[in-house]
């Protein structure tokens, strides 16, 4: 053991060890976000692997697979986007016609495993023409391009989900996904210093074997937070969110489309005032801001409408989204119970649980929000 082995060990085989979890739970539970997880994980395991493996002097991947194509660079980047879409999305499926996602990883395998199969003196061969010295630099860019495009659409699509989950939940904490943003912040972070690591490596000569591995070690940091938030994260069985549009749950009314919009258009000049009344009416005699897990849709069922409809007739009525328009009640109730004596055996995030807040931080956000002080400050 040293202090170069060690870490390394410890990310590999905590890479393969999540990977087998989500890849278990995933077909267990029949949830494709956990089997696309459980690929990253698997690349990541892989990204290191070959320092892993080298510190601990394990010589066979130079030995007995030298020239194998074991990287998977070129399919990274498309698996953590097509994870995104699955987990905010339940109904999402991976189709034939997405393989084309795949299509510069394919043409990387299938150029190296030819070579590869062929043997030793092909491999050398092949490794000092000049094809190959091309080929490693349209594989490089390709990685980057692939990089650059799915991570600007993993990050517009999450941009468009938060927008979307604050017209749908009452809460969104558990829901919110941020670890995933944090991933590919990370992840960007990780390759400009992987570049950099590269470009010194090139200015200064070929640096030693060990200089290379801190950037190894700033996988593992990423193998540690992915493997642990992602297989922690909170798998909601009604989250459907697809391209800004709403599946409607268990809502089978006449005329509905199949994936009414999340807003109405603007500019839109539909009067929708008949329905303040009947929203107030029923949270006033229901309560039912007190429901933690209040949804959109489950609002929508009991007044009879479709969540299009529902969605436009808060904006229009109460100029706020759902998600504020719950929690402003549920502030409202927290004031209330606060001057009631009974509560006085109650903390103050006693008192929000059970006024329909069920965390902490979404609950000293929304009352920091709605009354311009902090709870203790209020209190």
């Amino acid at each position: 053991m040293s202090i170069y082995q060690t870490p390394l060990q410890f990310g590999y085989f905590l890479g393969l060890l999540f990977a087998v979890l989500l890849w278990f739970r995933g077909w267990q539970e029949e949830r494709l976000s956990d089997k696309f997880l459980g690929w990253v994980m698997f690349f990541l395991a892989m990204e290191i692997q070959d320092y892993t493996f080298g510190f601990s002097g394990i010589n066979i991947l130079w030995e007995k697979f030298d020239g194998f194509p074991r990287y998977f660079h070129l399919a990274f980047a498309p698996t953590i986007y097509f994870y995104l879409k699955a987990q905010i999305n339940r109904h999402f499926r991976f189709k034939a016609a997405h393989l084309w996602h795949y299509s510069f990883y394919a043409v990387y395998f299938l150029v190296n495993f030819v070579v590869f199969v062929q043997g030793k003196k092909t491999i050398d061969t092949f490794r000092s023409s000049e094809l190959a010295y091309w080929l490693g630099w349209l594989e490089s860019i390709a990685i980057w391009g692939s990089y650059i495009y799915y991570f600007y659409q993993s990050l517009w699509l999450y941009k468009e989900y938060r927008r979307w989950v604050e017209t749908q939940f009452s809460d969104t904490e558990t829901i919110s996904f941020v670890w995933i943003r944090n991933f590919i912040y990370l992840i960007i972070a990780g390759e400009v210093f992987k570049l950099s690591w590269s470009i010194a490596d090139w200015a200064l000569g070929d640096l030693p074997f060990e200089q290379d591995w801190w950037w190894h070690l700033f996988t593992v940091v990423i193998i540690a937070y992915v493997g642990i938030k992602g297989y922690a994260q909170h798998q909601p069985i009604k989250l459907i969110f697809k391209d800004n549009k709403v599946e409607a749950i268990g809502l089978s009314l006449v005329g509905e489309p199949a994936n009414p919009p999340a807003h109405p258009p603007s500019g839109s000049t539909n009067d929708y005032s008949e329905w303040k009344p009947k929203i107030e009416q029923l949270f006033k005699e229901q309560k039912l801001y007190l429901e933690p897990e209040l949804s959109l849709s489950d609002l929508a069922t009991k007044l009879k409408t479709n969540t299009s409809m529902l969605s436009a007739a808060i904006n229009q009525n109460f100029g706020k989204n759902f998600n504020d328009f719950v929690n402003e009640y549920r502030v409202e109730e927290v004031k209330r119970q606060l001057k009631n004596p009974s509560n006085a055996h109650l903390s103050l995030l006693g008192v929000a649980m059970e006024c329909g807040f069920n965390s902490k931080s979404t609950f000293n956000r929304a009352f920091k929000k709605f009354t311009g002080q902090s709870p203790k400050e209020f209190v």
